[in-house]
């Protein structure tokens, strides 16, 4: 596959050490995650992922990950939210899903500044959507467009978001369900302080209320009923493989410090680096095999997918919960080598081990992947 044309923009490591500068600050207030955003627009990552019609450069689904890997390996919650944001944008690409005027707004903003924008989907009573089910948020219509009324959970970027999607039915007799894309500074929303994780402590992941939250007429987006409501955005994100990338990225980050590690620490009674044993190096041979069978697997199966062989589109969620389990197998080995001081919180390790456990929440989790990858092969 040719490589795409913006790898020379786009530094890649400079783009991790930029983000990685402020992590540690951001995981410790559980602040929205300002400055590592910003370091991110610097970079240019926004106008790469933009569609060439808008201006961009539009690149291709492997260089996504690529850049997703990298702010995931500097800092995770920069990273889903960049990848949230991303996911709006690819799909402008192919169809114009928002309205034009809007979306020729949105492409002014991002150019100059980070603009962050999340699909509100899950909600305390439904869970996660993407299992199927209708919304109890609703719509209802007004004289000049929309209003939308309800709360969802585990909104990420929240505090910071520029554009909601807010998954919604209507009122009608027979509900339409789409998106209502509302403003985050808009009228009658609240957020919820609900966010107080294990990790990605900065992605600002709180419940939001909306309290008859208005949007014009053309804001609302509509789902077409295929037999069960699930949520497209959710089937997209799962498909593109982006969330996994970014926790290879923090696999990544993880090896990094354990390199470093292995060769500053001189045990006294060794008198040389540990990284000289052998049982080091056999762990470092561990790490980089999870790691390895993690990225074959992440661009190996996205390269084939987006070729369109059926077969791989098949295995993505399969590819998913491997790329997963690899990713937290890599930072596990590291932490349990190391000892005392892999826990530490003044080493970065601890807070690796805790943003990559978040990996196995993103949908297709696993049960729900194995469940059909069964099925699949049962032919039931």
């Amino acid at each position: 596959m040719t490589a795409s044309p913006t790898l020379s923009r786009v530094d890649l490591g400079a783009l991790t050490a930029a983000v990685a500068e402020t992590a540690e600050r951001y995981d410790r207030s559980g602040a929205f995650p300002t400055d590592g955003l910003a370091a991110v627009h610097r970079a240019g990552v926004f106008q790469a992922v933009l569609g060439e019609r808008f201006g961009g450069d539009q690149v291709d689904a492997l260089e996504r990950l690529r850049i997703l890997q990298a702010i995931g390996r500097g800092d995770p919650s920069v990273a889903l939210i960049v990848a949230n944001t991303v996911a709006t944008h690819v799909a402008q690409i192919d169809r114009d899903v928002w309205p034009a005027h809007l979306y020729e707004k949105v492409v002014a903003e991002t150019a100059e500044r980070p603009v962050s924008i999340n699909t509100a989907r899950a909600e305390p009573e439904l869970g996660a959507p993407a299992r199927g089910g209708l919304p109890a948020t609703t719509v209802r219509r007004t004289a000049d467009g929309w209003a939308v009324t309800g709360r969802k959970a585990y909104v990420t970027a929240s505090t910071g978001l520029d554009y909601h999607l807010v998954w919604a039915k209507t009122d009608d007799p027979e509900p339409r369900v789409g998106h209502l894309i509302v403003r985050g500074d808009a009228p009658g929303i609240t957020i919820i302080p609900t966010w107080d994780h294990l990790g990605l402590r900065a992605s600002s992941t709180h419940d939001v209320v909306y309290d008859g939250v208005e949007a014009p007429e053309d804001h609302f987006l509509e789902i077409p009923f295929t037999g069960v409501y699930r949520d497209p955005a959710a089937q997209a994100s799962a498909l593109g493989l982006t969330h996994a990338a970014l926790y290879v990225g923090v696999a990544r980050a993880a090896q990094d410090f354990f390199t470093r590690f292995a060769h500053d620490r001189v045990p006294a009674g060794l008198g040389r680096p540990i990284a000289t044993t052998d049982r080091i190096q056999t762990v470092a041979g561990e790490i980089e095999a999870q790691l390895v069978q993690a990225e074959t697997l992440l661009y190996g199966v996205t390269e084939k997918a987006v070729a369109g062989d059926p077969e791989a589109v098949a295995r993505v969620p399969l590819a998913k919960v491997l790329i997963v389990r690899s990713a937290i197998a890599a930072v596990e080995a590291a932490v349990a080598a190391l000892g005392n001081p892999a826990l530490s919180r003044t080493n970065p390790l601890e807070r690796h081990l805790r943003d990559v456990f978040s990996a196995r929440v993103h949908p297709p989790q696993e049960d729900q992947a194995l469940l059909t990858a069964g099925r699949r092969v049962l032919g039931v």
